[in-house]
């Protein structure tokens, strides 16, 4: 589907403030949205305020980063003129870097949080630089999910509304015809999903030889997805004479191996501590049993006050079935992963987004960069299996500044992944247990005593017994 994305039109909450919180619902993407509908004229007038003197991002600016507004980086007048009307004042510390780099050319490597105007960063130079319309695409932005391709679609389009260059989306899960419609009409920027940019590229209704910028955007995100191989098949049909960036949350063997394959001399920019989680998130872990998280989960909403949660799950079946115990326990829940349709997709962010769900189910697909407003708690169901999930399941709350709680259930095996996190992210994170509830005995409530061995640490052996086997802690046979 192209263009109807269902989002609001977005301007900016992390270089402006506006005169009433009751007004506007914003998060930390450089986006902020007004909860009564106003005509598009009226919109700029009526919530637009004088500039912050600091971004909600980043904290306060310093002196010359004040000193340095959009109108010096050379950008064209029609872009500025949407950075004017999306309410850009200042730009955030990885657009103050980025965005000079690839005005001169230089391929980038970025590395920031979540919520610091990663888009814009790459978004404002390069459209700046296209010119005119032209039928062909000159630029290509990848996306690993549909989510967060039909939100950057969004984003570059609202930059561009003074041009006339022309954006399209194109992703799985819904009809091409729609797609064929727009690739045959012209355009000049194509946000895309991998698989099916190359079913298209496959059946000739789309060629990238014009291609002179390609984004890949949250490419470790696309390694972990499997979409590595067909990224590289991508990239082999773009000229070789072109400019790459390139943003990951990190930089394994992997995306390195494509760095120095697809990249020419790429510069770095590194915003903030990749594995620090947001300082305005209070996050704790509850050890339980296995056969209780459910129940633990069921009463931590029941008494928790709350405006908005996200309760992660590692699959999509536990997802479906955790999302229906919470709607027989009467809470409002949507549900979101890669197996529902499109339009259940959206109608779940949408949902979620107005306020009709208080709940969302979800696996990983709603971790990294979704404009999720106003998210007061993240729950991990399951313990993420690779550490920077993590950072980014918590980075879903505390945007903006705003403080926001994230719990974790774990159990015994989760142990090793929970010690994985803390390592990653340089510090323990607080071990605690929900009063009056009725624990079962586990051995996580060990953990930490003198004398007492991680639960992981003790050596298991089987012993076979009349029936069956017993798996228990080893004991120095007697002789």
């Amino acid at each position: 589907m192209v263009g109807a994305t269902g989002f609001e039109p977005a301007t900016s909450w992390s270089q402006t403030k506006c005169s009433s919180q009751a007004e506007l619902r914003s998060d930390c993407e450089g986006r902020y949205y007004p909860i009564t509908s106003v005509p598009r004229n009226d919109y700029f007038k009526r919530y637009f305020k004088p500039p912050a003197t600091k971004s909600l991002c980043n904290g306060a600016f310093s002196g010359r980063m004040r000193d340095m507004p959009f109108s010096k980086f050379g950008l064209s007048h029609p872009v500025l003129e949407g950075v004017k009307a999306m309410g850009y004042v200042e730009p955030t510390p990885i657009q103050l870097r980025a965005i000079p780099l690839i005005m001169a050319g230089q391929d980038v490597i970025g590395s920031a949080q979540t919520g610091t105007g990663k888009t814009a960063a790459f978004a404002l130079p390069i459209l700046s630089q296209l010119g005119s319309h032209t039928a062909a695409p000159r630029v290509l932005v990848l996306e690993p999910t549909r989510e967060l391709a039909a939100q950057v679609e969004t984003a570059i389009r609202d930059f561009a509304r003074f041009t006339d260059l022309r954006v399209a989306v194109i992703y799985g899960g819904v009809g091409y015809g729609r797609q064929h419609e727009a690739l045959r009409s012209g355009v000049d920027v194509l946000v895309a999903t991998p698989g099916r940019l190359l079913d298209h590229l496959q059946q000739g209704t789309c060629r990238l030889d014009h291609v002179r910028y390609l984004v890949l955007d949250e490419a470790d995100r696309m390694l972990d997805m499997g979409f590595m191989p067909d990224v590289r098949r991508i990239v082999e049909r773009c000229p070789r004479d072109r400019h790459t960036s390139l943003f990951s949350a990190t930089i394994p063997p992997e995306i390195e191996s494509l760095i120095q394959w697809a990249m020419k001399n790429p510069h770095t920019v590194e915003i903030g501590a990749r594995r620090t989680p947001a300082e305005t998130v209070k996050h704790v872990i509850y050890p339980v049993a296995e056969d209780q998280k459910a129940d633990l989960l069921r009463e931590l909403l029941e008494r928790v006050q709350y405006n908005s949660v996200i309760v992660f799950c590692r699959t999509k079946n536990r997802a479906d079935r955790i999302g229906n115990l919470l709607r027989k326990n009467n809470h409002a829940v949507a549900i979101l992963h890669s197996n529902r349709t499109q339009r259940e997709r959206e109608q779940s962010l949408r949902g979620f987004r107005d306020g009709r769900f208080e709940v969302l189910v979800a696996t990983d697909i709603a971790a990294r960069g979704l404009d999720i407003l106003k998210v007061s708690h993240v729950i991990n169901f399951d313990v993420p299996q690779h550490p920077e999930d993590y950072v980014h399941r918590i980075g879903r709350t505390g945007r903006a500044e705003a403080s926001g709680d994230a719990f974790t259930l774990m159990v015994a095996e989760d142990i090793q992944h929970v010690q994985a996190i803390e390592r990653f992210i340089g510090q323990k994170i607080e071990r605690t247990k929900l009063e009056n509830f009725n624990y079962k005995y586990t051995a996580l409530f060990e953990e930490g005593k003198p004398g007492q061995p991680a639960p992981h640490e003790r050596k298991m052996r089987g012993v076979r017994l009349s029936g069956g086997y017993y798996f228990g802690p080893a004991r120095r046979r007697k002789r």
